[in-house]
């Protein structure tokens, strides 16, 4: 990661806190070939970090690398406040914003497994591992310890996938019209294009992550061409793997998408590592083959022509919008008409469709 791509992660890391509900009172980096072992930052940072949770009263920290067991109990220790790293951040942004008993049933599981993982090795576990057939002295202890997290998981994925199930069975029936999903970074606005195109009413919220459920909604692009429109959760770099897996019912909405509107923050300064991020997350939930076109949303914020230009000179096929003007929507509608029956979608025509 280069300097500026660590200065936008860390900045958007302090939107994850903001939005958590903490308020950012200070800011340390350290530039290191690999993390330290122990502690991440190694001792003399350490002690810097000391001093500025000293100076500024801070009671948590928290760390944009992702903490493994010992590294979060040591500098728990050291430092005498709560230590959180950026996947806990986002699975207690995601466990406030949980509405339906599905998104619930997700995060709970993600949260149980994160834990589990969160159990320190001891030290007779690390001496005796690797070598078969031996049971190291702390090994009955801390498996009657994870017991119970083990069995709540189990419950949870029992859970989840009956939901799953009665949802695949509800959704058997095949629908005459076209399905189109927005995908996107995490508050590019698809929740304001979904309100835009379908008239409909999902919930804003200038904040990262402000839904979670899948929303779908009927949409005429024009007269006899009428979509599903469906909205889903947002993307962001270092998505923890354990939500992804646990949201992938979710997320399958974009595998059986026939088109996707690739949905990204035009005003944003980084916005081509946005849309990398969203094709790596679509290649690591198995949609990168699916169709798309890539809208570049919020081109009235703050961005200039010369900004919109040069971003459509990267990405010639992109399609300049604002969803909250309604600019460039009417081009959106013919590049999706148009992209669907490339692809050889056609529409049904049902009564309630026709006239």
């Amino acid at each position: 990661m280069d300097s500026a791509e660590a200065a936008d992660s860390l900045l958007e890391l302090g939107r994850l806190a903001e939005t958590a509900g903490f308020e950012v009172e200070g800011e340390l980096v350290q530039n290191r070939d690999k993390p330290h072992g122990g502690t991440l930052i190694g001792s003399g940072k350490l002690e810097e970090l000391k001093a500025l949770i000293a100076s500024t009263g801070a009671d948590t920290v928290i760390a944009d690398n992702e903490l493994n067991a010992i590294q979060a109990f040591n500098l728990g220790k050291a430092l005498s406040v709560r230590v959180m790293d950026r996947t806990e951040i986002i699975l207690e942004i995601f466990a406030r914003r949980a509405r339906s008993a599905e998104a619930q049933v997700q995060v709970e599981l993600a949260q149980q497994e994160f834990l589990l993982r969160r159990i320190p090795v001891t030290e007779s576990q690390q001496r005796f591992k690797g070598r078969a057939n031996v049971r190291g002295p702390g090994e009955g202890h801390l498996h009657l310890r994870n017991e119970p997290l083990r069995r709540r998981i189990a419950e949870l994925k029992r859970k989840l996938d009956t939901i799953q199930q009665r949802q695949t069975r509800r959704g058997g029936i095949r629908h005459p019209w076209p399905l189109v999903s927005l995908v996107g970074y995490t508050n590019a606005g698809k929740s304001t294009l979904l309100n835009a195109l379908a008239g409909a009413d999902a919930y804003v919220d200038d904040k990262l992550f402000a839904t979670l459920d899948t929303k779908t909604r009927r949409a005429w692009l024009a007269p006899a061409r009428e979509v599903l429109l469906t909205d889903t959760v947002g993307f962001i770099r270092n998505l923890p793997h354990s939500l992804v897996a646990s949201f992938r019912s979710t997320l399958d909405v974009a595998v059986q998408a026939d088109l996707l509107l690739i949905v990204v923050d035009a005003a944003y300064p980084c916005v081509d590592d946005h849309i990398s991020v969203c094709h790596t997350t679509l290649l690591e939930i198995g949609a990168h083959k699916v169709p798309y076109l890539l809208v570049l949303n919020k081109c009235d914020r703050g961005t200039s022509d010369h900004a919109v230009l040069h971003l459509t000179e990267r990405h010639p096929h992109a399609i300049p919008v604002s969803a909250r003007t309604g600019f460039g929507l009417d081009i959106l509608k013919r590049a999706i008409i148009e992209e669907l029956m490339k692809h050889g979608e056609a529409w049904s025509l049902p009564p309630a469709s026709q006239g």
